[in-house]
C-alpha cells in the first residue's frame, strides 16, 4: 500500500487533441459568471489549466455492491489486504495541499487515525498513525520517474485526467447544466461510452470554470442512476498553501524506514510480468499471466469473501469493474462483466 501511495502523485496530462467524431453536445448553458463553451472548449480549458497552487478537503464515496471490508485483528498480511481494499473502495475524507509540482501533501482521515503522504522536493513521507509508522524516501536529483509525479495531479484530478486521456471516437462527449462544486461554478463534462460492452454508464466531471482544475468526478454504472464511486472536492482554495504544510518530521517514538526509490518496485503482484490487453476503449481487458496470483493471496479468508467460484477460477464482481483469478493464477480485469473476461481467459 505504501508504493499506491506514492503512485498517487502521476502527471495531470490531459491531451489537448480530442477525436472530433466524439463531440456532438451543443453549447453549455450560461450559468452564473461562467461563459458559453462548447465541450471542446472545457477539454481545452482542463488541457490549458496553468494553476499550479491549491488546497482544499476530498470526499471519497463508493457504493459498488460489495459487502462491507471486516476490521480484521489476525496477521499482519489480513490486516494489510483488509487495510489497501478499504482504501480504494471504502469512503473516505482527505486533505489536499499543493503548491507547484514538487510540494504536495495529502492527509487520509480515518475515524480514528490518520494517514499522511508529503512530498517536499525530492523527499517523501509516508506516515500512518496506527502503529505509528512512517517511510521515507529520498528521490534523485535527476530521477526521470519523479518528473512524472507531478503534485498537481491528485484526487480528483489524477481520476479526471485518466478518464480524459481514454477519450476517443468510442465515447460520446457531452455537456450537462452547468454545476455548483465547494462553491465555485464548474462545467459539467458527461462522458458516455458508445459501446454497451462496458459496466460504465457514464462519468460525469466537474471543471472549475477559472483555473481549469476538475473538481469532481462520478462515475455511474450502466443501467444505474446515481454515482457508484465520486470524489470531489467539499472546500477548495486556489491559494498557496503555507510552506509549514509540507514539512514533516515524525512524531516522538514512530518507526521510521528508509527505502530507496527502486526498493519497492517489484513488490506489486504481477510488477514484473508484462500485461496482455485486449479489446479497445472501455471494453478494454489488461491480463497478466500464469503466477501473478500467489496461492497466498487465493487463499486469503477476505478475497474468498469479496469473490464468488465461477467457471475456471474466482471473480470478483462490481458495478463498475471485475477481475477474474484462473485456477492457474492468471489476473484478468476490465469494466466489463465476468463473462467477457471468462472468454479473453479461454
Amino acid at each position: 500500500m505504501k508504493h499506491r501511495w506514492v503512485r498517487w502523485l502521476p502527471a495531470v496530462a490531459v491531451p489537448a487533441a480530442i477525436a472530433a467524431g466524439a463531440i456532438v453536445a451543443p453549447l453549455a448553458a450560461g450559468a452564473a459568471d461562467l461563459p458559453e463553451k462548447t465541450p471542446a472548449e472545457v477539454l481545452k480549458l482542463v488541457a490549458g489549466s496553468d494553476t499550479r497552487a491549491f488546497s482544499g478537503t476530498v470526499e471519497q464515496t463508493s457504493d459498488l455492491g460489495l459487502p462491507s471490508i471486516p476490521k480484521t485483528s489476525g496477521s499482519s498480511a489480513d490486516s494489510s489486504a483488509a487495510s489497501t481494499l478499504e482504501l480504494l473502495m471504502g469512503d473516505h475524507t482527505a486533505k489536499v495541499y499543493v503548491d507547484g509540482p514538487e510540494k504536495v501533501r495529502v492527509q487520509l482521515l480515518d475515524q480514528l487515525a490518520e494517514r499522511d503522504a508529503i512530498r517536499n522536493g525530492s523527499d517523501i513521507w509516508l506516515y500512518d498513525s496506527t502503529g505509528e509508522k512512517a517511510t521515507h524516501v529520498t528521490l534523485p536529483a535527476h530521477d526521470s520517474t519523479s518528473a512524472r509525479r507531478d503534485a498537481t495531479a491528485t484526487t480528483p484530478s489524477a481520476l479526471a485526467q485518466r478518464f480524459l486521456a481514454a477519450v476517443d471516437p468510442s465515447t460520446s462527449v457531452t455537456l450537462g447544466s452547468n454545476t455548483n462544486v465547494a462553491g465555485r461554478d464548474a462545467y459539467d463534462l458527461v462522458l458516455t461510452p458508445k459501446t454497451s460492452a462496458t459496466l460504465v454508464g457514464s462519468v460525469s466531471i466537474a471543471v472549475d470554470g477559472a483555473t481549469g482544475i476538475p473538481l469532481r468526478v462520478q462515475v455511474v454504472a450502466r443501467g444505474a442512476s446515481d454515482p457508484a464511486f465520486q470524489a470531489g472536492f467539499t472546500s477548495f482554495s486556489d491559494q498557496a498553501p503555507a510552506a509549514s504544510v509540507f514539512s514533516f518530521t515524525p512524531p516522538k517514538g514512530a518507526t521510521v524506514t528508509e527505502q530507496s526509490p527502486k526498493s519497492g518496485e517489484h513488490r506489486d503482484v504481477g510488477a514484473d510480468r508484462k500485461p496482455v490487453v485486449t479489446g479497445e476503449g472501455w471494453a478494454t481487458i489488461v491480463s497478466l499471466p500464469a503466477g501473478s496470483a500467489p496461492a497466498a493471496l487465493t487463499a486469503d479468508p477476505l478475497v474468498a469473501r469479496l469473490t464468488q467460484p465461477v467457471d475456471g477460477g474466482r471473480a470478483l464482481s462490481t458495478s463498475l469493474v471485475s477481475v477474474l483469478v484462473t485456477a492457474d493464477g492468471r489476473v484478468l480485469a476490465g469494466s466489463v462483466p465476468i463473462s467477457a473476461l471468462q472468454s479473453a481467459a479461454r
